[in-house]
């Protein structure tokens, strides 16, 4: 039980039986959970009609209405913790990530050095295929204004095809992201650089997806502009470090019992 997919869903019904049985099918041993965001069209009870096919290696956690891809892989970076799984992927339903460059991924951490490997178009060997030229000026960028905001040695940081070893997810105070499109992308690789581990881009070929409807929107692109000021901005006086915040908040408690204490006699 070491390595497990994320696949966040909302209307995948083309997409999720097919995507499925590309990552059950490569040679290394795969879990995959499911995020689903209550979509109408059932893609959910397709998964859940595969777990006899996929006994023990297929998980699905559903909540109710379309609450946005940030909070579904925070609630699945906790369940994955809770289970004890030591590299835990980000990927999408589409095929817009090739199932098969997982084991890169995962080669990147695991025998490379990495704490973090991410599926780059931005490095060489690296390309898009199948986008119009206006996804390509959004992105390509998006890219560059966060590199020069932030200051982030990562030339794709609003990719969403990620391995975060363990031990990340558990530094990382995950409660204290709180975006959910794009920049939570990149909020989650700038805590995981400013907290000192090891990212390495791992070149990949991102496809447009094939089938099913698209999740971008203006609104996205806008929080991904906005956001990377004000990650930037917070991050001269926050602490991304799980242990730090918990020890403030326990110290706290300290005080104020003793406080309290105190007051009584």
């Amino acid at each position: 039980m070491e390595k497990i997919v994320i696949i966040p869903t909302y209307n995948e019904k083309e997409n999720i039986a097919n995507i499925l049985k590309a990552i059950f099918s490569l040679s290394q041993h795969y879990h995959v959970l499911v995020i689903d965001d209550g979509s109408p069209d059932g893609t959910a009870q397709i998964v859940k009609d595969l777990f006899s096919v996929y006994p023990s290696q297929l998980f699905i956690e559903e909540r109710t209405g379309k609450l946005g891809l940030g909070t579904a892989y925070i609630h699945g970076f906790k369940w994955c913790i809770q289970k004890g799984y030591e590299y835990i992927f980000e990927m999408d339903a589409d095929f817009s990530h090739n199932p098969n460059d997982l084991e890169r991924l995962y080669k990147a951490c695991k025998e490379d050095g990495g704490d973090v490997a991410v599926g780059s178009r931005y490095v060489n060997g690296g390309k898009i295929l199948n986008w119009p030229i206006d996804r390509h000026l959004y992105s390509r960028g998006g890219s560059l204004y966060t590199r020069m905001i932030t200051w982030m040695p990562v030339k794709d940081p609003t990719a969403g095809f990620v391995c975060y070893r363990k031990k990340v997810l558990e530094t990382i105070n995950l409660d204290a992201i709180h975006f959910v499109g794009y920049a939570f992308q990149i909020e989650m690789k700038f805590a995981a650089w400013k907290l000192g581990f090891k990212i390495k881009e791992v070149p990949i070929v991102f496809i447009d997806r094939q089938a099913g409807a698209s999740k971008m929107s203006k609104g996205i692109i806008k929080e991904g502009v906005l956001g990377v000021l004000k990650i930037q901005w917070q991050s001269m006086f926050k602490n991304y470090n799980k242990e730090v915040r918990t020890k403030a908040k326990s110290e706290d408690t300290s005080v104020e019992t003793s406080a309290r204490s105190i007051s009584h006699h």
